[in-house]
């Protein structure tokens, strides 16, 4: 599904987001960047996509970022992006080609709802972190204002469907991305699965009234 709509991802996140996805992730680099040390410091971004976060990582924060994914379309788009700013790896999220405790910090961007198992996903990204180490999850959730989240429903379900659908020629792709979000855990509930999975000092932040949630955990010395 990803690889059908690769070439027209970017065009798609920013237009059906009014750019708003940029923003997001320019918030989660600078979050990240308070988190490292040095410019020797080793960022993973995990499920990268075509590599809009990785980019945003390198260009913040100076460190050493390496950007994982296992769509290799995705992989492609990523590389034109990030030639000589970070280290491309195919890899599955749940069995990331990494050693234990390698990295400082560890990100993933709309890519946690799409793992078969969000609890495994979870342990994996805490076992590649160095001890002290910090998590950044940046996911679709629920609005938290209650006049907004008719209009988000109508028009995440209704309206994006068909956008995306028509200008990527896969419907589906969109009508996936609306149930996969519904399906995810809010804001409290991934808190606390975060928690279980190990995690400390959990803490989100609500992007556009929640829309988007970032979430940051940190790994025990």
């Amino acid at each position: 599904m990803f690889a059908t709509i690769a070439s027209r991802y970017d065009l798609l996140n920013h237009l059906l987001s009014v750019n708003v996805d940029k923003r997001w992730r320019r918030i989660v680099a600078t979050k990240v960047r308070s988190k490292v040390s040095s410019s020797d410091s080793r960022i993973l971004d995990v499920a990268c996509g075509t590599g809009d976060l990785s980019l945003s990582l390198f260009e913040t924060t100076g460190a050493r970022v390496i950007a994982t994914d296992f769509c290799r379309p995705m992989l492609e788009i990523a590389a034109g992006k990030l030639a000589r700013r970070a280290t491309l790896v195919e890899g599955d999220a749940l069995d990331l080609p990494f050693l234990a405790e390698s990295f400082e910090v560890v990100t993933i961007a709309f890519g946690l709802r799409n793992l078969s198992s969000i609890e495994d996903g979870l342990f994996e990204l805490r076992r590649v972190l160095k001890p002290g180490g910090w998590v950044a999850v940046l996911e679709f959730s629920k609005p938290a204002n209650a006049l907004l989240r008719p209009l988000f429903e109508l028009y995440f379900t209704r309206i994006l469907p068909l956008m995306g659908g028509f200008i990527s020629g896969s419907r589906s792709a969109y009508t996936y991305l609306p149930a996969s979000v519904q399906r995810f855990p809010d804001q409290n509930q991934l808190s606390l699965l975060m928690v279980k999975a190990g995690f400390e000092e959990v803490s989100f932040e609500n992007l556009t009234g929640g829309i988007a949630a970032l979430h940051l955990g940190r790994r025990s010395e």
